[in-house]
């Protein structure tokens, strides 16, 4: 026990003093910095290129969501979940252990022999599939889909509502990934960076004020015209539609797009979300505050 002690207490002071690196040191793999760039580009896209021209420049609940934004990117790891995914892997790696494995022995795939763009598509494609089923899930369980709700509180779209998320959800889409991410090996760093920032940037593009679903391309790739419908109040699919998370294809391949019209106005949220709380600080705690205040 005094093992998983020590791994705790050794994450929050890794990933404490990372943090701090982050922040005062420049360099290319650099998550804060970098997340803040490409928030800046996407935000001027949207200035520039309004789809919805009526909508403001700083939104509803705009500051709201910057806030999830580093809140989720940075703060939620240092509270709970480097921790969480160490223990993870220390027990995990345990359980191996009793069968005389160990991590690097799942690598049943191997990408360090396979040329690199070829090898980040991989990661990049099953890493992107996995996350479409999870997201699927989140939506059809009902246990799941209570926390998922935060993220469907949002009334106006922008980039930073990529964010808004319950600190659930992440403990949930890194649970599902863990094993089939555990299975292929062979990546640096700096490509499991550039892979992350290439999902990223096409979420905040998803939800950014634009109205881009980059012609042919729209069928691989998920956009802000495709995505908007994912957030529709009004859907007549009981678990809803365009799951896609970075790739529109599997939405396509297994039936589940929906674009029925140009969806610039539709009317975002879900069904009762008027009682749904719009604080901060309710919104994590919910569902054990059921509502906010008549």
């Amino acid at each position: 026990m005094n093992k998983y002690k020590e791994v705790v207490i050794q994450s929050y002071s890794d990933y404490f003093n990372y943090l701090k690196n982050e922040l005062i040191t420049l360099h290319i793999e650099n998550y804060f910095y970098g997340l803040i760039i490409i928030s800046l580009l996407v935000f001027i896209l949207e200035v520039l290129f309004p789809w919805r021209k009526n909508q403001p420049i700083i939104r509803k609940d705009f500051w709201l969501d910057t806030f999830y934004m580093f809140f989720n990117f940075f703060l939620l790891n240092l509270i709970v979940l480097i921790a969480l995914n160490n223990v993870t892997a220390q027990l995990f790696n345990d359980f191996l252990g009793l069968f005389g494995m160990n991590l690097e022995s799942l690598h049943l795939i191997d990408l360090s022999h396979v040329p690199k763009p070829v090898a980040l598509l991989i990661f990049f494609v099953v890493a992107d599939f996995v996350q479409w089923n999870t997201h699927r899930l989140l939506h059809r369980v009902d246990f799941f889909w209570n926390f998922h709700k935060v993220h469907h509180s949002v009334k106006q779209m922008g980039f930073a509502a990529h964010l808004r998320y319950h600190w659930m959800e992440p403990v949930v889409y890194k649970t599902l990934l863990y094993v089939p991410m555990a299975i292929i090996g062979g990546f640096s760093i700096q490509e499991v960076f550039i892979v992350h920032f290439i999902a990223i940037t096409i979420g905040h593009l998803n939800h950014a004020n634009i109205g881009w679903d980059y012609g042919p391309l729209k069928y691989i790739f998920n956009n802000p015209k495709m995505h908007i419908w994912h957030h529709s109040k009004e859907m007549p699919r009981k678990y809803g539609a365009n799951f896609g998370i970075s790739l529109s294809i599997w939405d396509y391949l297994f039936g589940s797009n929906y674009i029925p019209k140009d969806g610039k106005d539709i009317e975002l949220g879900f069904n009762e979300d008027e009682n749904f709380p719009d604080s901060f600080i309710e919104q994590e705690l919910y569902p054990l505050k059921l509502k906010k205040e008549a």
